[in-house]
Protein backbone atom coordinates (compact mmCIF):
# COMPACT_ATOMS: atom_id res chain seq x y z
CA UNK A 1 0.00 0.00 0.00
CA UNK A 2 1.29 3.45 -0.92
CA UNK A 3 -0.52 6.78 -1.10
CA UNK A 4 1.17 7.95 -4.31
CA UNK A 5 -1.19 7.88 -7.29
CA UNK A 6 -2.09 9.72 -10.47
CA UNK A 7 -4.97 12.20 -10.28
CA UNK A 8 -6.01 14.41 -13.17
CA UNK A 9 -2.88 13.43 -15.08
CA UNK A 10 -0.42 14.28 -12.28
CA UNK A 11 1.32 12.23 -9.59
CA UNK A 12 0.05 13.01 -6.10
CA UNK A 13 1.35 12.26 -2.62
CA UNK A 14 -1.89 11.72 -0.73
CA UNK A 15 -3.79 14.91 -1.68
CA UNK A 16 -0.77 16.98 -2.69
CA UNK A 17 0.51 17.21 -6.29
CA UNK A 18 4.21 16.40 -6.11
CA UNK A 19 4.89 18.92 -8.88
CA UNK A 20 3.96 21.63 -6.38
CA UNK A 21 6.60 20.32 -3.99
CA UNK A 22 9.24 20.12 -6.72
CA UNK A 23 8.54 23.65 -7.90
CA UNK A 24 8.76 25.12 -4.39
CA UNK A 25 11.52 22.97 -2.88
CA UNK A 26 13.50 21.91 -5.94
CA UNK A 27 14.98 18.51 -6.74
CA UNK A 28 16.20 16.02 -5.75
CA UNK A 29 13.74 15.83 -2.85
CA UNK A 30 12.42 12.97 -0.76
CA UNK A 31 8.68 13.01 -0.10
CA UNK A 32 7.15 10.90 2.68
CA UNK A 33 3.51 9.98 3.17
CA UNK A 34 2.29 9.94 6.77
CA UNK A 35 -0.76 7.88 5.76
CA UNK A 36 1.43 5.15 4.26
CA UNK A 37 3.62 4.97 7.38
CA UNK A 38 0.51 4.66 9.54
CA UNK A 39 -1.05 2.03 7.28
CA UNK A 40 1.94 -0.32 7.36
CA UNK A 41 2.45 0.05 11.11
CA UNK A 42 -1.20 -0.77 11.75
CA UNK A 43 -1.02 -3.74 9.35
CA UNK A 44 1.74 -5.25 11.49
CA UNK A 45 -0.27 -4.62 14.64
CA UNK A 46 -3.31 -6.30 13.08
CA UNK A 47 -1.28 -9.35 12.06
CA UNK A 48 -0.12 -9.81 15.66
CA UNK A 49 -3.61 -9.37 17.10
CA UNK A 50 -3.74 -9.44 20.89
CA UNK A 51 -0.22 -10.83 21.37
CA UNK A 52 1.98 -9.03 23.89
CA UNK A 53 4.33 -7.56 21.28
CA UNK A 54 6.38 -4.38 21.38
CA UNK A 55 7.17 -2.87 17.97
CA UNK A 56 10.51 -1.05 17.82
CA UNK A 57 10.93 0.76 14.51
CA UNK A 58 14.34 0.16 12.89
CA UNK A 59 15.60 3.73 12.73
CA UNK A 60 18.38 2.89 10.28
CA UNK A 61 15.80 2.46 7.51
CA UNK A 62 14.72 6.10 7.74
CA UNK A 63 16.29 8.50 10.21
CA UNK A 64 14.09 11.54 9.64
CA UNK A 65 12.69 12.85 12.91
CA UNK A 66 9.25 13.43 11.39
CA UNK A 67 9.06 9.79 10.32
CA UNK A 68 10.16 8.55 13.75
CA UNK A 69 7.71 10.91 15.48
CA UNK A 70 4.83 9.76 13.26
CA UNK A 71 5.43 6.17 14.32
CA UNK A 72 6.10 7.06 17.95
CA UNK A 73 2.65 8.66 18.06
CA UNK A 74 1.25 5.23 17.18
CA UNK A 75 3.14 3.63 20.08
CA UNK A 76 6.30 2.53 18.30
CA UNK A 77 9.60 2.23 20.07
CA UNK A 78 12.96 2.38 18.30
CA UNK A 79 15.53 -0.20 17.29
CA UNK A 80 18.84 1.67 17.15
CA UNK A 81 22.40 0.80 16.14
CA UNK A 82 24.37 3.84 17.28
CA UNK A 83 24.41 6.60 19.88
CA UNK A 84 23.26 8.97 17.15
CA UNK A 85 20.18 6.89 16.46
CA UNK A 86 19.37 6.69 20.18
CA UNK A 87 19.59 10.47 20.36
CA UNK A 88 17.43 10.82 17.25
CA UNK A 89 14.77 8.53 18.69
CA UNK A 90 14.61 10.37 22.02
CA UNK A 91 14.55 13.74 20.23
CA UNK A 92 11.62 12.53 18.09
CA UNK A 93 9.60 11.56 21.15
CA UNK A 94 10.42 7.89 21.71
CA UNK A 95 10.62 7.13 25.42
CA UNK A 96 13.99 5.61 26.45
CA UNK A 97 12.17 2.62 27.93
CA UNK A 98 11.04 1.77 24.38
CA UNK A 99 14.53 1.85 22.83
CA UNK A 100 16.59 -1.22 21.88
CA UNK A 101 20.31 -0.87 21.13
CA UNK A 102 21.58 -3.41 18.62
CA UNK A 103 24.82 -3.70 16.66
CA UNK A 104 27.98 -5.75 16.57
CA UNK A 105 30.45 -3.00 17.51
CA UNK A 106 29.18 -0.69 20.24
CA UNK A 107 31.84 1.64 21.67
CA UNK A 108 32.34 2.37 25.35
CA UNK A 109 31.02 5.88 24.81
CA UNK A 110 27.88 4.54 23.13
CA UNK A 111 27.28 2.03 25.92
CA UNK A 112 27.74 4.77 28.52
CA UNK A 113 25.17 6.94 26.81
CA UNK A 114 22.67 4.09 26.33
CA UNK A 115 22.92 2.98 29.96
CA UNK A 116 22.70 6.55 31.26
CA UNK A 117 19.41 7.00 29.39
CA UNK A 118 17.87 3.88 31.02
CA UNK A 119 16.98 2.34 27.66
CA UNK A 120 14.85 -0.77 27.43
CA UNK A 121 17.43 -3.25 26.23
CA UNK A 122 20.93 -3.79 24.83
CA UNK A 123 21.49 -6.74 22.48
CA UNK A 124 24.82 -8.44 23.27
CA UNK A 125 26.93 -10.02 20.51
CA UNK A 126 30.26 -10.95 22.15
CA UNK A 127 31.94 -11.74 25.47
CA UNK A 128 33.96 -8.51 25.23
CA UNK A 129 30.81 -6.47 24.83
CA UNK A 130 29.18 -8.22 27.78
CA UNK A 131 32.10 -7.56 30.11
CA UNK A 132 32.54 -3.97 28.92
CA UNK A 133 28.85 -3.26 29.48
CA UNK A 134 29.06 -4.78 32.95
CA UNK A 135 31.93 -2.43 33.81
CA UNK A 136 30.14 0.60 32.35
CA UNK A 137 26.81 -0.07 34.05
CA UNK A 138 28.46 -0.83 37.39
CA UNK A 139 30.45 2.40 37.23
CA UNK A 140 27.24 4.32 36.50
CA UNK A 141 25.36 2.58 39.29
CA UNK A 142 22.86 1.02 36.85
CA UNK A 143 21.55 -2.44 36.04
CA UNK A 144 21.01 -2.82 32.30
CA UNK A 145 18.67 -5.46 30.89
CA UNK A 146 20.28 -7.42 28.07
CA UNK A 147 19.45 -10.13 25.57
CA UNK A 148 21.89 -12.21 23.54
CA UNK A 149 21.68 -12.11 19.77
CA UNK A 150 22.03 -15.70 18.64
CA UNK A 151 22.98 -16.93 15.20
CA UNK A 152 20.69 -19.77 14.03
CA UNK A 153 22.71 -20.37 10.83
CA UNK A 154 19.64 -19.63 8.72
CA UNK A 155 20.24 -17.75 5.49
CA UNK A 156 17.54 -15.32 4.40
CA UNK A 157 17.17 -12.01 2.65
CA UNK A 158 16.99 -10.50 -0.80
CA UNK A 159 20.77 -9.98 -1.23
CA UNK A 160 23.96 -11.40 0.27
CA UNK A 161 24.77 -8.00 1.78
CA UNK A 162 21.56 -8.02 3.85
CA UNK A 163 21.61 -11.69 4.88
CA UNK A 164 22.77 -11.73 8.51
CA UNK A 165 21.94 -15.11 10.03
CA UNK A 166 24.61 -17.41 8.59
CA UNK A 167 27.08 -19.04 10.95
CA UNK A 168 29.92 -17.15 9.24
CA UNK A 169 28.19 -13.77 9.63
CA UNK A 170 29.76 -11.03 11.73
CA UNK A 171 26.48 -10.83 13.63
CA UNK A 172 25.36 -12.79 16.66
CA UNK A 173 26.85 -15.66 18.61
CA UNK A 174 26.47 -19.42 18.34
CA UNK A 175 23.95 -21.40 20.38
CA UNK A 176 26.71 -22.98 22.46
CA UNK A 177 28.38 -19.65 23.12
CA UNK A 178 25.04 -18.10 24.08
CA UNK A 179 24.56 -20.68 26.84
CA UNK A 180 28.01 -19.86 28.22
CA UNK A 181 27.45 -16.11 28.10
CA UNK A 182 23.99 -16.32 29.66
CA UNK A 183 25.49 -18.13 32.67
CA UNK A 184 28.40 -15.69 32.75
CA UNK A 185 26.08 -12.67 32.69
CA UNK A 186 24.22 -13.92 35.75
CA UNK A 187 27.47 -13.64 37.73
CA UNK A 188 28.29 -10.09 36.60
CA UNK A 189 27.32 -6.80 38.17
CA UNK A 190 25.46 -4.16 36.20
CA UNK A 191 23.66 -6.46 33.77
CA UNK A 192 20.51 -8.55 33.91
CA UNK A 193 20.08 -11.20 31.20
CA UNK A 194 16.41 -11.49 30.27
CA UNK A 195 16.33 -13.27 26.93
CA UNK A 196 17.47 -13.82 23.37
CA UNK A 197 17.35 -12.01 20.05
CA UNK A 198 17.59 -13.04 16.41
CA UNK A 199 17.70 -11.25 13.08
CA UNK A 200 18.46 -13.35 9.98
CA UNK A 201 18.25 -10.79 7.19
CA UNK A 202 16.10 -8.35 5.26
CA UNK A 203 13.67 -8.54 2.35
CA UNK A 204 12.21 -11.87 3.49
CA UNK A 205 9.12 -13.00 1.59
CA UNK A 206 9.26 -16.76 2.14
CA UNK A 207 8.34 -17.27 5.81
CA UNK A 208 10.06 -20.67 6.15
CA UNK A 209 13.44 -19.23 7.27
CA UNK A 210 11.71 -17.09 9.91
CA UNK A 211 9.77 -20.09 11.16
CA UNK A 212 13.03 -22.03 11.39
CA UNK A 213 14.70 -19.21 13.33
CA UNK A 214 11.76 -18.91 15.73
CA UNK A 215 11.81 -22.67 16.37
CA UNK A 216 15.53 -22.37 17.07
CA UNK A 217 14.81 -19.64 19.64
CA UNK A 218 11.98 -21.61 21.24
CA UNK A 219 14.19 -24.63 21.79
CA UNK A 220 16.92 -22.45 23.28
CA UNK A 221 14.41 -20.97 25.71
CA UNK A 222 13.39 -24.45 26.84
CA UNK A 223 17.01 -25.52 27.24
CA UNK A 224 17.96 -22.39 29.19
CA UNK A 225 15.00 -22.79 31.53
CA UNK A 226 15.81 -26.47 32.01
CA UNK A 227 19.20 -25.34 33.30
CA UNK A 228 17.66 -22.92 35.77
CA UNK A 229 17.96 -19.69 33.80
CA UNK A 230 15.16 -17.12 33.62
CA UNK A 231 14.03 -16.13 30.13
CA UNK A 232 11.29 -13.51 29.94
CA UNK A 233 11.90 -11.77 26.62
CA UNK A 234 12.44 -12.68 22.96
CA UNK A 235 13.48 -10.19 20.31
CA UNK A 236 12.44 -11.52 16.88
CA UNK A 237 14.22 -8.82 14.91
CA UNK A 238 12.82 -7.61 11.60
CA UNK A 239 13.35 -8.62 7.99
CA UNK A 240 9.84 -8.78 6.50
CA UNK A 241 10.06 -7.57 2.92
CA UNK A 242 8.79 -4.39 1.36
CA UNK A 243 7.59 -4.68 -2.22
CA UNK A 244 9.39 -2.70 -4.91
CA UNK A 245 7.64 -4.24 -7.93
CA UNK A 246 3.87 -4.31 -8.03
CA UNK A 247 3.74 -7.72 -9.71
CA UNK A 248 5.57 -9.35 -6.79
CA UNK A 249 3.48 -10.48 -3.84
CA UNK A 250 4.76 -9.53 -0.41
CA UNK A 251 5.01 -11.64 2.74
CA UNK A 252 1.73 -12.93 4.14
CA UNK A 253 1.51 -10.95 7.39
CA UNK A 254 -1.45 -12.92 8.70
CA UNK A 255 0.44 -16.19 8.17
CA UNK A 256 3.50 -14.66 9.84
CA UNK A 257 1.39 -13.62 12.82
CA UNK A 258 0.09 -17.18 13.11
CA UNK A 259 3.67 -18.50 13.15
CA UNK A 260 4.58 -16.11 15.98
CA UNK A 261 1.44 -17.14 17.87
CA UNK A 262 2.09 -20.87 17.40
CA UNK A 263 5.82 -20.93 18.24
CA UNK A 264 6.57 -17.97 20.51
CA UNK A 265 3.33 -17.19 22.35
CA UNK A 266 3.26 -20.52 24.30
CA UNK A 267 6.64 -19.62 25.84
CA UNK A 268 5.00 -16.89 27.95
CA UNK A 269 7.57 -14.24 27.07
CA UNK A 270 7.46 -10.59 26.17
CA UNK A 271 7.88 -10.38 22.39
CA UNK A 272 9.63 -7.64 20.45
CA UNK A 273 9.89 -7.07 16.71
CA UNK A 274 12.01 -4.53 14.86
CA UNK A 275 10.51 -3.74 11.46
CA UNK A 276 11.97 -1.00 9.29
CA UNK A 277 11.79 -1.27 5.53
CA UNK A 278 8.33 -2.87 5.49
CA UNK A 279 7.00 0.30 7.13
CA UNK A 280 9.02 2.99 5.36
CA UNK A 281 9.95 1.80 1.86
CA UNK A 282 6.63 2.45 0.15
CA UNK A 283 6.04 5.54 2.27
CA UNK A 284 8.62 7.58 0.36
CA UNK A 285 9.56 8.70 -3.13
CA UNK A 286 12.56 10.57 -4.49
CA UNK A 287 11.65 13.39 -6.86
CA UNK A 288 14.20 14.17 -9.56
CA UNK A 289 14.41 16.19 -12.75
CA UNK A 290 15.97 15.14 -16.05
CA UNK A 291 18.95 17.28 -17.10
CA UNK A 292 19.82 15.96 -20.54
CA UNK A 293 19.10 13.03 -22.83
CA UNK A 294 21.76 11.51 -25.04
CA UNK A 295 22.63 8.52 -27.20
CA UNK A 296 25.90 6.63 -26.98
CA UNK A 297 26.71 3.47 -28.90
CA UNK A 298 23.09 2.74 -29.64
CA UNK A 299 21.99 3.17 -26.03
CA UNK A 300 19.60 5.95 -24.99
CA UNK A 301 20.45 7.73 -21.73
CA UNK A 302 18.50 10.04 -19.46
CA UNK A 303 20.72 11.97 -17.01
CA UNK A 304 18.92 13.08 -13.83
CA UNK A 305 19.81 15.62 -11.17
CA UNK A 306 19.53 12.82 -8.57
CA UNK A 307 22.54 10.55 -8.23
CA UNK A 308 23.93 7.57 -6.35
CA UNK A 309 24.83 9.85 -3.45
CA UNK A 310 21.08 10.52 -3.05
CA UNK A 311 19.86 6.95 -3.62
CA UNK A 312 22.67 4.39 -3.48
CA UNK A 313 20.60 1.18 -3.45
CA UNK A 314 20.69 0.53 -7.23
CA UNK A 315 24.48 0.99 -7.34
CA UNK A 316 25.20 -0.88 -4.10
CA UNK A 317 22.61 -3.68 -4.12
CA UNK A 318 21.61 -3.81 -7.80
CA UNK A 319 18.21 -2.83 -6.41
CA UNK A 320 15.11 -2.08 -8.48
CA UNK A 321 13.05 1.08 -8.07
CA UNK A 322 10.03 1.77 -10.21
CA UNK A 323 10.44 5.11 -12.00
CA UNK A 324 7.35 7.13 -12.84
CA UNK A 325 6.91 10.35 -14.76
CA UNK A 326 5.25 13.00 -12.61
CA UNK A 327 3.07 13.89 -15.60
CA UNK A 328 1.02 10.79 -16.33
CA UNK A 329 1.98 9.30 -19.72
CA UNK A 330 -0.67 9.12 -22.40
CA UNK A 331 -2.05 5.60 -22.62
CA UNK A 332 -0.61 3.69 -25.53
CA UNK A 333 2.66 5.65 -25.62
CA UNK A 334 5.40 3.42 -26.99
CA UNK A 335 7.97 2.36 -24.42
CA UNK A 336 11.64 2.43 -25.33
CA UNK A 337 14.72 0.86 -23.70
CA UNK A 338 16.15 3.68 -21.59
CA UNK A 339 19.16 3.81 -19.29
CA UNK A 340 18.63 6.13 -16.32
CA UNK A 341 21.77 7.60 -14.75
CA UNK A 342 22.92 10.37 -12.46
CA UNK A 343 25.57 13.06 -13.05
CA UNK A 344 28.24 11.61 -10.73
CA UNK A 345 31.62 10.73 -12.20
CA UNK A 346 31.10 6.97 -11.81
CA UNK A 347 29.76 4.43 -14.29
CA UNK A 348 28.14 2.85 -11.25
CA UNK A 349 25.93 5.95 -10.91
CA UNK A 350 23.22 4.07 -12.79
CA UNK A 351 19.62 3.54 -11.68
CA UNK A 352 18.34 1.35 -14.52
CA UNK A 353 19.79 -0.14 -17.70
CA UNK A 354 17.71 -0.44 -20.87
CA UNK A 355 14.46 -0.27 -18.93
CA UNK A 356 11.33 -0.21 -21.06
CA UNK A 357 9.61 3.08 -20.28
CA UNK A 358 7.88 6.04 -21.89
CA UNK A 359 10.27 8.67 -23.31
CA UNK A 360 11.63 11.19 -20.78
CA UNK A 361 12.27 14.68 -22.11
CA UNK A 362 14.83 17.16 -20.72
CA UNK A 363 13.58 19.14 -17.69
CA UNK A 364 10.88 16.53 -16.97
CA UNK A 365 10.05 15.51 -13.40
CA UNK A 366 10.26 11.84 -12.42
CA UNK A 367 9.79 9.94 -9.17
CA UNK A 368 11.67 6.94 -7.83
CA UNK A 369 9.03 4.93 -6.03
CA UNK A 370 9.49 2.94 -2.80
CA UNK A 371 12.44 5.12 -1.80
CA UNK A 372 11.47 5.66 1.83
CA UNK A 373 13.84 3.03 3.23
CA UNK A 374 17.63 3.23 2.98
CA UNK A 375 17.33 6.25 0.71
CA UNK A 376 18.21 9.45 2.53
CA UNK A 377 19.56 7.46 5.48
CA UNK A 378 22.39 6.13 3.24
CA UNK A 379 22.97 9.39 1.35
CA UNK A 380 26.36 11.10 1.20
CA UNK A 381 28.11 14.24 -0.03
CA UNK A 382 30.06 12.38 -2.72
CA UNK A 383 31.19 14.80 -5.46
CA UNK A 384 30.47 17.58 -2.90
CA UNK A 385 26.77 17.33 -3.65
CA UNK A 386 24.37 18.76 -1.05
CA UNK A 387 22.04 16.30 0.67
CA UNK A 388 18.51 16.30 -0.73
CA UNK A 389 15.59 18.01 0.97
CA UNK A 390 12.97 15.94 2.80
CA UNK A 391 9.23 16.67 2.87
CA UNK A 392 6.37 15.08 4.83
CA UNK A 393 2.83 14.99 3.44
CA UNK A 394 -0.26 14.56 5.60
CA UNK A 395 -3.52 14.66 3.67
CA UNK A 396 -3.59 17.96 1.77
CA UNK A 397 -0.80 19.50 3.88
CA UNK A 398 2.95 19.26 3.40
CA UNK A 399 6.00 20.60 5.17
CA UNK A 400 9.75 20.57 4.67
CA UNK A 401 11.06 18.31 7.45
CA UNK A 402 14.70 18.75 6.46
CA UNK A 403 15.80 21.59 4.17
CA UNK A 404 18.22 21.01 1.35
CA UNK A 405 21.78 21.14 2.61
CA UNK A 406 23.75 24.25 1.68
CA UNK A 407 27.33 24.41 0.50
CA UNK A 408 28.23 26.40 3.61
CA UNK A 409 26.92 23.47 5.69
CA UNK A 410 29.00 21.01 3.68
CA UNK A 411 32.23 23.00 4.05
CA UNK A 412 31.54 24.63 7.39
CA UNK A 413 33.21 21.95 9.53
CA UNK A 414 36.38 21.88 7.42
CA UNK A 415 39.56 23.76 8.24
CA UNK A 416 42.64 24.50 6.15
CA UNK A 417 45.64 24.12 8.46
CA UNK A 418 48.05 27.00 8.97
CA UNK A 419 51.47 25.40 9.03
CA UNK A 420 53.39 28.63 9.54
Amino acid sequence: MRHFNYKNGELYAENVPVREIAEKVGTPTYVYSAATLQHHFKALQAALGDLNVKIAFAVKSNTNSAVIATLAALGAGADTVSEGEIRRAIRAGVAPEKIVFSGVGKTVRELEYAVSQNIHQINIESIQELETLSEVATRLGKIQKIVFRVNPDVAAGGHDKISTGKKTSKFGISKERAFELYARAETLNGVEPVGLAVHIGSQIIDLAPLKQAYEFLAQMVKDLRANGHKVSRLDLGGGLAAIYQEEIEGPDLIAWGKIVRAIIHPLDVEIEIEPGRIITANAGILLARSIVTKENGGRDFVVLDAAMNDLVRPAFYEAYHQLLAVKEPVKGTNKMPTTIVGPICETGDTFAVDRLMEPVAPDELVAFMSAGAYGFSMASNYNSRPLAAEVMVNGDKWEIVRPRQTYDEIFGMEKIPDWK
